[in-house]
Protein backbone atom coordinates (compact mmCIF):
# COMPACT_ATOMS: atom_id res chain seq x y z
CA UNK A 1 0.00 0.00 0.00
CA UNK A 2 1.05 3.61 -0.62
CA UNK A 3 2.10 5.12 2.69
CA UNK A 4 0.57 8.59 2.19
CA UNK A 5 -2.57 10.05 3.74
CA UNK A 6 -5.83 10.13 1.79
CA UNK A 7 -6.79 13.79 1.82
CA UNK A 8 -7.96 16.74 -0.24
CA UNK A 9 -5.51 19.32 -1.54
CA UNK A 10 -4.17 21.85 0.98
CA UNK A 11 -6.31 24.81 -0.18
CA UNK A 12 -9.48 22.79 0.43
CA UNK A 13 -8.34 21.41 3.78
CA UNK A 14 -7.59 24.97 4.92
CA UNK A 15 -11.16 26.17 4.26
CA UNK A 16 -13.19 27.11 7.32
CA UNK A 17 -16.25 25.03 8.10
CA UNK A 18 -19.53 26.89 8.55
CA UNK A 19 -20.03 27.82 12.20
CA UNK A 20 -23.65 28.64 11.39
CA UNK A 21 -24.15 25.03 10.38
CA UNK A 22 -22.28 23.87 13.47
CA UNK A 23 -24.82 25.60 15.71
CA UNK A 24 -27.83 24.71 13.57
CA UNK A 25 -26.97 21.07 12.96
CA UNK A 26 -26.79 20.41 16.69
CA UNK A 27 -30.39 21.55 17.20
CA UNK A 28 -32.13 21.41 13.81
CA UNK A 29 -35.46 19.63 13.98
CA UNK A 30 -35.99 20.06 17.70
CA UNK A 31 -39.55 21.27 18.24
CA UNK A 32 -38.68 23.63 21.11
CA UNK A 33 -36.00 25.56 19.18
CA UNK A 34 -36.75 28.88 17.45
CA UNK A 35 -34.46 28.89 14.40
CA UNK A 36 -33.28 32.39 13.39
CA UNK A 37 -29.83 31.23 12.25
CA UNK A 38 -30.28 30.89 8.47
CA UNK A 39 -30.90 33.75 6.06
CA UNK A 40 -34.29 32.81 4.69
CA UNK A 41 -37.94 33.64 5.10
CA UNK A 42 -40.08 31.05 6.87
CA UNK A 43 -42.84 31.62 4.29
CA UNK A 44 -43.07 29.15 1.42
CA UNK A 45 -42.61 30.35 -2.14
CA UNK A 46 -45.77 32.06 -3.44
CA UNK A 47 -48.33 29.69 -5.04
CA UNK A 48 -48.24 31.36 -8.48
CA UNK A 49 -44.49 30.67 -8.69
CA UNK A 50 -44.88 27.08 -7.57
CA UNK A 51 -47.72 26.60 -10.04
CA UNK A 52 -45.43 27.60 -12.93
CA UNK A 53 -43.00 24.84 -11.99
CA UNK A 54 -45.81 22.32 -11.59
CA UNK A 55 -47.18 23.18 -15.04
CA UNK A 56 -43.72 22.74 -16.54
CA UNK A 57 -43.40 19.32 -14.91
CA UNK A 58 -46.86 18.33 -16.14
CA UNK A 59 -45.83 19.35 -19.66
CA UNK A 60 -42.80 17.05 -19.48
CA UNK A 61 -40.14 19.78 -19.57
CA UNK A 62 -37.50 17.57 -17.98
CA UNK A 63 -34.67 17.71 -20.53
CA UNK A 64 -31.34 19.47 -20.87
CA UNK A 65 -31.45 23.24 -21.41
CA UNK A 66 -28.93 25.81 -22.65
CA UNK A 67 -25.92 26.33 -20.38
CA UNK A 68 -26.64 29.99 -19.62
CA UNK A 69 -30.38 29.44 -19.24
CA UNK A 70 -33.36 29.36 -21.56
CA UNK A 71 -33.62 32.53 -23.69
CA UNK A 72 -37.00 33.35 -22.12
CA UNK A 73 -35.42 33.43 -18.65
CA UNK A 74 -32.35 35.43 -19.70
CA UNK A 75 -34.57 37.95 -21.49
CA UNK A 76 -36.81 38.24 -18.43
CA UNK A 77 -33.80 38.89 -16.18
CA UNK A 78 -32.44 41.48 -18.63
CA UNK A 79 -35.80 43.25 -18.86
CA UNK A 80 -36.23 43.23 -15.08
CA UNK A 81 -32.76 44.67 -14.44
CA UNK A 82 -33.03 47.24 -17.24
CA UNK A 83 -36.24 48.55 -15.71
CA UNK A 84 -34.91 48.41 -12.15
CA UNK A 85 -31.66 50.26 -12.85
CA UNK A 86 -32.70 52.49 -15.73
CA UNK A 87 -29.99 51.13 -18.01
CA UNK A 88 -30.18 48.88 -21.05
CA UNK A 89 -28.82 45.51 -19.96
CA UNK A 90 -28.92 43.15 -22.97
CA UNK A 91 -29.71 39.50 -22.38
CA UNK A 92 -26.33 38.58 -23.92
CA UNK A 93 -24.73 39.80 -20.68
CA UNK A 94 -26.98 37.60 -18.52
CA UNK A 95 -26.24 34.06 -17.37
CA UNK A 96 -28.67 32.08 -15.24
CA UNK A 97 -26.89 30.02 -12.60
CA UNK A 98 -27.74 27.14 -10.30
CA UNK A 99 -27.96 29.43 -7.21
CA UNK A 100 -26.37 32.74 -6.35
CA UNK A 101 -23.48 30.91 -4.67
CA UNK A 102 -22.80 29.03 -7.88
CA UNK A 103 -22.73 32.37 -9.68
CA UNK A 104 -20.15 33.66 -7.21
CA UNK A 105 -18.03 30.56 -7.70
CA UNK A 106 -18.20 30.77 -11.50
CA UNK A 107 -17.24 34.46 -11.29
CA UNK A 108 -14.21 33.56 -9.20
CA UNK A 109 -13.25 30.83 -11.65
CA UNK A 110 -13.53 33.29 -14.54
CA UNK A 111 -11.16 35.83 -13.01
CA UNK A 112 -8.87 34.36 -10.36
CA UNK A 113 -5.64 32.41 -10.56
CA UNK A 114 -3.50 31.01 -7.72
CA UNK A 115 -1.76 33.79 -5.86
CA UNK A 116 -4.12 36.55 -7.00
CA UNK A 117 -4.93 39.19 -4.40
CA UNK A 118 -8.60 39.68 -3.50
CA UNK A 119 -10.00 42.32 -1.14
CA UNK A 120 -13.33 41.75 0.62
CA UNK A 121 -15.45 44.08 2.76
CA UNK A 122 -16.24 42.36 6.06
CA UNK A 123 -17.89 41.00 8.20
CA UNK A 124 -19.15 38.83 5.39
CA UNK A 125 -21.11 35.65 4.67
CA UNK A 126 -18.31 33.06 4.84
CA UNK A 127 -19.16 31.45 1.50
CA UNK A 128 -18.13 34.66 -0.27
CA UNK A 129 -14.79 35.16 1.45
CA UNK A 130 -13.81 31.48 1.32
CA UNK A 131 -14.60 30.95 -2.37
CA UNK A 132 -11.43 32.67 -3.69
CA UNK A 133 -9.32 30.50 -1.39
CA UNK A 134 -10.53 27.37 -3.17
CA UNK A 135 -8.73 28.68 -6.27
CA UNK A 136 -5.54 29.50 -4.39
CA UNK A 137 -6.12 33.27 -4.28
CA UNK A 138 -5.15 35.39 -1.29
CA UNK A 139 -7.87 37.32 0.58
CA UNK A 140 -7.38 40.58 2.44
CA UNK A 141 -10.19 41.88 4.62
CA UNK A 142 -11.29 45.49 5.08
CA UNK A 143 -13.70 45.79 7.98
CA UNK A 144 -16.79 47.90 8.36
CA UNK A 145 -17.04 49.87 11.60
CA UNK A 146 -19.81 51.36 13.71
CA UNK A 147 -19.84 55.15 13.51
CA UNK A 148 -22.55 57.21 15.20
CA UNK A 149 -24.55 54.05 15.85
CA UNK A 150 -24.54 52.89 12.22
CA UNK A 151 -22.54 50.40 10.17
CA UNK A 152 -20.11 52.38 8.00
CA UNK A 153 -17.44 51.76 5.37
CA UNK A 154 -14.24 53.81 5.53
CA UNK A 155 -13.89 54.32 1.77
CA UNK A 156 -10.37 55.75 2.02
CA UNK A 157 -9.27 52.66 3.93
CA UNK A 158 -10.75 50.42 1.24
CA UNK A 159 -9.16 52.39 -1.60
CA UNK A 160 -5.78 52.20 0.13
CA UNK A 161 -6.15 48.41 0.21
CA UNK A 162 -7.00 48.32 -3.52
CA UNK A 163 -3.42 48.52 -4.70
CA UNK A 164 -2.51 48.11 -8.39
CA UNK A 165 -1.62 44.45 -7.80
CA UNK A 166 -5.18 43.69 -6.61
CA UNK A 167 -7.08 41.42 -8.96
CA UNK A 168 -10.58 41.73 -7.48
CA UNK A 169 -12.66 43.44 -4.81
CA UNK A 170 -15.83 41.75 -3.53
CA UNK A 171 -18.63 43.91 -2.13
CA UNK A 172 -21.90 42.59 -0.71
CA UNK A 173 -24.45 45.39 -0.28
CA UNK A 174 -26.81 45.33 1.53
CA UNK A 175 -24.45 43.27 3.57
CA UNK A 176 -24.89 39.92 5.24
CA UNK A 177 -24.61 39.97 8.28
CA UNK A 178 -24.56 43.67 9.25
CA UNK A 179 -27.16 45.14 6.89
CA UNK A 180 -24.70 47.89 5.84
CA UNK A 181 -25.57 49.40 2.46
CA UNK A 182 -23.18 51.31 0.22
CA UNK A 183 -24.12 54.84 -0.82
CA UNK A 184 -23.85 55.96 -4.42
CA UNK A 185 -21.01 58.42 -3.77
CA UNK A 186 -18.84 55.70 -2.24
CA UNK A 187 -19.77 53.30 -5.02
CA UNK A 188 -18.66 55.74 -7.70
CA UNK A 189 -15.37 56.43 -5.89
CA UNK A 190 -14.63 52.71 -5.75
CA UNK A 191 -15.57 52.26 -9.41
CA UNK A 192 -13.32 55.13 -10.53
CA UNK A 193 -10.40 53.68 -8.55
CA UNK A 194 -10.94 50.19 -9.97
CA UNK A 195 -11.16 51.56 -13.51
CA UNK A 196 -7.84 53.32 -13.00
CA UNK A 197 -6.06 50.19 -11.83
CA UNK A 198 -7.91 47.52 -13.82
CA UNK A 199 -9.38 45.87 -10.72
CA UNK A 200 -12.39 43.58 -11.09
CA UNK A 201 -15.49 44.31 -9.01
CA UNK A 202 -17.60 41.33 -7.93
CA UNK A 203 -20.88 42.67 -6.52
CA UNK A 204 -23.11 40.33 -4.53
CA UNK A 205 -26.48 42.04 -5.02
CA UNK A 206 -28.72 39.36 -3.55
CA UNK A 207 -30.35 41.77 -1.05
CA UNK A 208 -30.61 44.77 -3.40
CA UNK A 209 -34.44 44.88 -3.24
CA UNK A 210 -34.63 44.46 0.55
CA UNK A 211 -33.91 48.08 1.47
CA UNK A 212 -35.40 49.62 4.63
CA UNK A 213 -35.73 53.14 3.19
CA UNK A 214 -39.07 53.18 1.32
CA UNK A 215 -37.92 55.74 -1.28
CA UNK A 216 -35.53 53.82 -3.60
CA UNK A 217 -36.65 50.72 -5.52
CA UNK A 218 -33.32 49.07 -4.80
CA UNK A 219 -29.88 49.60 -3.28
CA UNK A 220 -27.19 51.52 -5.18
CA UNK A 221 -25.77 49.27 -7.90
CA UNK A 222 -22.60 49.14 -9.96
CA UNK A 223 -24.80 48.07 -12.87
CA UNK A 224 -26.25 51.58 -13.06
CA UNK A 225 -22.80 52.97 -13.88
CA UNK A 226 -21.51 50.22 -16.17
CA UNK A 227 -19.67 51.27 -19.29
CA UNK A 228 -18.23 48.98 -21.99
CA UNK A 229 -14.80 47.88 -20.85
CA UNK A 230 -15.67 47.95 -17.14
CA UNK A 231 -14.61 44.94 -15.11
CA UNK A 232 -17.89 44.45 -13.21
CA UNK A 233 -19.68 41.19 -12.44
CA UNK A 234 -22.98 41.34 -10.57
CA UNK A 235 -24.34 38.17 -8.97
CA UNK A 236 -27.91 37.87 -7.75
CA UNK A 237 -30.40 35.25 -6.61
CA UNK A 238 -34.09 34.48 -6.45
CA UNK A 239 -33.66 33.21 -2.90
CA UNK A 240 -34.36 36.26 -0.78
CA UNK A 241 -36.75 38.71 -2.47
CA UNK A 242 -38.97 35.94 -3.88
CA UNK A 243 -38.62 33.41 -0.99
CA UNK A 244 -37.03 30.79 -3.27
CA UNK A 245 -34.07 29.60 -1.18
CA UNK A 246 -34.60 25.91 -1.87
CA UNK A 247 -34.97 26.32 -5.64
CA UNK A 248 -31.24 27.05 -6.09
CA UNK A 249 -31.37 29.51 -8.95
CA UNK A 250 -29.68 32.86 -9.51
CA UNK A 251 -28.00 34.89 -12.21
CA UNK A 252 -24.88 36.78 -13.22
CA UNK A 253 -24.48 39.95 -15.27
CA UNK A 254 -21.13 39.92 -17.03
CA UNK A 255 -19.20 42.00 -19.52
CA UNK A 256 -20.28 40.52 -22.86
CA UNK A 257 -16.74 39.30 -23.79
CA UNK A 258 -16.91 36.85 -20.84
CA UNK A 259 -20.09 35.10 -22.00
CA UNK A 260 -18.42 32.35 -24.03
CA UNK A 261 -15.99 31.47 -21.24
CA UNK A 262 -18.83 31.56 -18.73
CA UNK A 263 -20.67 29.06 -20.91
CA UNK A 264 -17.75 26.65 -20.61
CA UNK A 265 -17.53 27.01 -16.85
CA UNK A 266 -21.27 26.48 -16.42
CA UNK A 267 -21.00 23.32 -18.51
CA UNK A 268 -18.22 21.97 -16.32
CA UNK A 269 -19.85 23.00 -13.03
CA UNK A 270 -23.55 22.19 -13.34
CA UNK A 271 -24.32 22.03 -17.10
CA UNK A 272 -27.76 23.67 -16.94
CA UNK A 273 -30.74 24.46 -14.73
CA UNK A 274 -33.82 22.26 -14.43
CA UNK A 275 -36.45 23.78 -16.72
CA UNK A 276 -39.37 23.80 -14.23
CA UNK A 277 -37.12 25.91 -12.02
CA UNK A 278 -36.47 28.28 -14.93
CA UNK A 279 -40.22 28.58 -15.55
CA UNK A 280 -40.78 29.40 -11.88
CA UNK A 281 -38.00 31.99 -11.90
CA UNK A 282 -39.37 33.65 -15.03
CA UNK A 283 -42.83 33.84 -13.49
CA UNK A 284 -41.33 35.37 -10.34
CA UNK A 285 -39.77 38.16 -12.41
CA UNK A 286 -42.71 38.83 -14.71
CA UNK A 287 -45.54 38.54 -12.18
CA UNK A 288 -43.84 38.87 -8.81
CA UNK A 289 -43.30 42.58 -8.18
CA UNK A 290 -46.11 42.56 -5.63
CA UNK A 291 -44.41 39.62 -3.91
CA UNK A 292 -41.15 41.58 -3.70
CA UNK A 293 -43.03 44.58 -2.27
CA UNK A 294 -44.68 42.34 0.34
CA UNK A 295 -41.34 40.83 1.34
CA UNK A 296 -39.72 44.24 1.57
CA UNK A 297 -42.54 45.66 3.68
CA UNK A 298 -42.28 42.67 6.00
CA UNK A 299 -38.52 43.17 6.40
CA UNK A 300 -39.02 46.84 7.29
CA UNK A 301 -41.72 46.01 9.83
CA UNK A 302 -40.04 43.02 11.45
CA UNK A 303 -36.66 44.74 11.71
CA UNK A 304 -38.26 47.67 13.49
CA UNK A 305 -40.08 45.29 15.82
CA UNK A 306 -36.98 43.21 16.57
CA UNK A 307 -34.52 46.07 16.98
CA UNK A 308 -36.90 47.99 19.22
CA UNK A 309 -37.27 44.90 21.39
CA UNK A 310 -33.53 44.25 21.51
CA UNK A 311 -32.72 47.82 22.47
CA UNK A 312 -35.09 47.55 25.43
CA UNK A 313 -32.88 44.82 26.86
CA UNK A 314 -29.95 45.67 29.09
CA UNK A 315 -26.45 45.34 27.62
CA UNK A 316 -27.65 44.75 24.03
CA UNK A 317 -26.27 46.89 21.20
CA UNK A 318 -27.77 46.94 17.68
CA UNK A 319 -26.31 49.41 15.14
CA UNK A 320 -28.53 50.86 12.42
CA UNK A 321 -28.39 49.35 8.94
CA UNK A 322 -29.69 49.95 5.43
CA UNK A 323 -31.13 46.66 4.29
CA UNK A 324 -31.13 42.83 4.09
CA UNK A 325 -32.95 40.74 6.72
CA UNK A 326 -30.76 40.68 9.80
CA UNK A 327 -30.11 42.35 13.10
CA UNK A 328 -26.41 42.12 14.01
CA UNK A 329 -26.24 42.52 17.76
CA UNK A 330 -23.69 42.52 20.52
CA UNK A 331 -24.32 41.61 24.15
CA UNK A 332 -22.02 43.22 26.67
CA UNK A 333 -19.98 40.70 28.63
CA UNK A 334 -20.00 37.95 25.99
CA UNK A 335 -16.93 37.86 23.75
CA UNK A 336 -17.08 34.29 22.40
CA UNK A 337 -19.95 34.32 19.92
CA UNK A 338 -19.86 30.60 19.17
CA UNK A 339 -20.03 29.67 22.84
CA UNK A 340 -22.84 32.16 23.37
CA UNK A 341 -24.84 30.89 20.38
CA UNK A 342 -24.45 27.32 21.61
CA UNK A 343 -25.55 28.31 25.11
CA UNK A 344 -28.59 30.14 23.80
CA UNK A 345 -29.69 27.08 21.85
CA UNK A 346 -28.96 24.68 24.67
CA UNK A 347 -30.41 26.72 27.54
CA UNK A 348 -33.24 28.68 25.93
CA UNK A 349 -33.96 27.14 22.50
CA UNK A 350 -33.02 30.42 20.78
CA UNK A 351 -31.17 29.75 17.52
CA UNK A 352 -28.90 32.60 16.38
CA UNK A 353 -25.83 32.63 14.13
CA UNK A 354 -22.46 33.31 15.82
CA UNK A 355 -20.73 36.43 14.57
CA UNK A 356 -17.41 34.60 14.31
CA UNK A 357 -18.89 32.72 11.35
CA UNK A 358 -18.57 35.96 9.35
CA UNK A 359 -14.88 36.43 10.09
CA UNK A 360 -12.80 37.70 13.00
CA UNK A 361 -14.47 41.11 12.66
CA UNK A 362 -17.75 39.51 13.69
CA UNK A 363 -16.47 37.92 16.87
CA UNK A 364 -18.56 38.91 19.86
CA UNK A 365 -21.64 39.58 17.70
CA UNK A 366 -24.73 37.52 16.87
CA UNK A 367 -26.85 37.54 13.71
CA UNK A 368 -30.63 37.29 14.04
CA UNK A 369 -32.67 36.77 10.86
CA UNK A 370 -35.98 38.64 11.14
CA UNK A 371 -37.66 37.21 8.01
CA UNK A 372 -40.44 35.71 10.09
CA UNK A 373 -43.55 36.72 12.05
CA UNK A 374 -43.61 39.23 14.88
CA UNK A 375 -45.10 36.49 17.07
CA UNK A 376 -41.99 34.32 16.65
CA UNK A 377 -39.71 37.31 17.13
CA UNK A 378 -41.57 38.22 20.34
CA UNK A 379 -41.09 34.68 21.63
CA UNK A 380 -37.38 34.87 20.79
CA UNK A 381 -37.03 38.21 22.53
CA UNK A 382 -38.66 36.74 25.61
CA UNK A 383 -36.20 33.86 25.66
CA UNK A 384 -33.25 36.23 25.32
CA UNK A 385 -34.66 38.44 28.09
CA UNK A 386 -34.94 35.43 30.39
CA UNK A 387 -31.37 34.38 29.56
CA UNK A 388 -29.98 37.81 30.35
CA UNK A 389 -31.92 38.10 33.61
CA UNK A 390 -30.36 34.98 35.10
Amino acid sequence: MIDTPVEARPAVRALSSSLIREVANAAMGKADVLPFWFGESDRATAPFIRDAAAASLAAGETFYAQNLGRPYLREAIAAYLSDLHGRDIPFERVAATGSGMTGLQVANQLILSPGDRVVVVTPLWPNISEAPLILGAKVERVSLSVENGRWTLDVDKLLAALTPDTRMVIINSPNNPTGWMIDDESLQAILAHCRKHGIWILADDVYERLVYDPAPRSAPSFLRHYQPGDRIISVNSFSKSWSMTGWRIGWMVLPEPLAQDATKLVEYNFSCIFEPTQRAATTALVEGEAEVARMRAQMVSTREFLVDGLRRLNRVRVPDAGGAMYAFLKIEGYDDSLELAQRLVRETGLGLAPGRAFGPEGEGWLRWCHATSEEKLAEGLGRLRDFLSR
